[in-house]
């Protein structure tokens, strides 16, 4: 459904109500007053805007296709959205903070806590990529040896050989199950200290396959990424009226910011390699929130990828690593009979599935730049706003 069907839901003579609140229904004679100070720094329409931008972003993100969900370039637009929604959120809750009162303190506690949890799954993000990274190498090993070339000479047995080694390499990185068990940690610094896991933002390593394997990682080897987002979205239940009029509505872009977090959570799992995963686990939103329809349309889409029967043992499922794994596969049965000299036919075909290896390598090598700053960023944002949260509390209760 498109954004201009939802801009009724944002019009003034629109109650409440329909953003998933009810502030005007609340009976004003119930036992829990309105704090006058937190009225007094909220504005209606900043909770307005802040639902109407969370809405309009995943309205965009679920008219992807089935070609374009679960791309690098799709990724990359939610953790987009996930940042522009996020600094939204910080305005509004910096306000209220500075003045928190209970349930409002125990409300930002709350997602504090949780967004700290978040902080072990982007450093299991930045590990993956640096997996994707190391596929992409042995890629273009294999695009080097069978891509075209300006000179006009035939695929030789030693391009062949060449291509087929690092076939084989890259096959054993895409059908080992083992899929990553770090040990070690460093730093999100660049100097590469070590830190403890939630401080920390380093590339992978440990595997049983040495090769795939790198210097340092950043969640130890009983880590899990099931575990974790279960920790996440544990217990995360829509505000009552009474915590809505309370916090003279704060508690709804809180919960919001919740449910934002837990999906872009679970959706970094389901794309990026992660040691134990599972997206069985419980999510829902109640459907009375604008973006609770493209929320869990896109849910349900990620879930039912993962069910498909080519994907259920899947380190991985970012499209780009599915045409790397179906271009890996034929080239390996392609190559397993090549008989010199090679029929043109052969080569041909073996040229072209090369270019289409050639066009994902090209854009992983852009995308996963630009995905891991977008990581970094979340990461650094999340700490700074945990930390302006935890200085604003700790003064309210002074």
């Amino acid at each position: 459904m498109p954004a201009a069907d939802h801009q009724g839901f944002f019009s003034s003579s629109v109650p409440l109500s329909s953003l998933g609140f009810s502030i005007l229904s609340i009976r004003r004679d119930q036992v829990h007053p309105i704090d006058p100070h937190i009225h007094m720094a909220v504005d209606h329409q900043e909770l307005l805007a802040f639902q109407r931008c969370v809405t309009d972003h995943f309205l965009h993100l679920s008219d992807a296709d089935a070609d374009g969900l679960l791309s690098l370039s799709w990724l990359r637009k939610l953790l987009h959205a996930y940042l522009v929604c996020h600094e939204e959120f910080r305005a509004l809750l910096d306000r209220g903070a500075r003045i928190a009162r209970p349930p409002l303190d125990r409300l930002i506690a709350d997602f504090s806590d949780r967004a700290v949890k978040a902080l072990d799954i982007l450093n299991a993000t930045r590990d993956g990529i640096d997996q994707l990274r190391r596929c992409r190498a042995h890629v273009e090993i294999v695009v080097a040896a069978l891509g075209p070339d300006s000179s006009g000479h035939r695929l030789g047995e030693g391009q062949v050989r060449r291509a087929r080694k690092a076939l084989n390499e890259l096959a054993i990185m895409i059908d080992d199950r083992d899929a990553g068990h770090p040990h070690r940690n460093r730093s999100f610094d660049r100097s590469g200290g070590s830190g403890s896991s939630n401080s920390s933002f380093a590339p992978i390593g440990s595997r049983r396959i040495s090769h795939f394997r790198s210097s340092s990682s950043s969640v130890s080897r009983s880590w899990s990424a099931a575990r974790q987002l279960q920790a996440i979205g544990s217990n995360v239940a829509a505000p009552r009226d009474h915590e809505v009029y309370t916090t003279a509505g704060l508690a709804v872009p809180i919960y919001t910011m919740n449910s934002v977090l837990s999906f872009a959570m679970r959706s970094l799992v389901a794309v990026i390699p992660c040691q134990d995963r599972c997206l069985q686990a419980h999510f829902s939103v109640p459907r009375t929130y604008t973006w609770a329809m493209p929320v869990m349309s896109l849910h349900e889409r990620i879930v039912e990828e993962s069910k498909k029967k080519d994907r259920k043992n899947s380190t991985s499922l970012l499209k780009e690593m599915q045409q790397i794994e179906r271009c890996t596969h034929h080239l390996m049965e392609a190559t397993e009979i090549i008989q010199f000299p090679m029929p043109e036919e052969q080569e041909e075909e073996l040229r072209q599935t090369a270019e289409e290896l050639a066009l994902v390598c090209k854009t992983m090598k852009e995308g996963l730049d630009i995905l891991e700053r977008q990581v970094r960023e979340i990461f650094i944002r999340i700490a700074r706003c945990r930390t302006e949260s935890l200085d604003c509390l700790s003064y309210c209760a002074h």
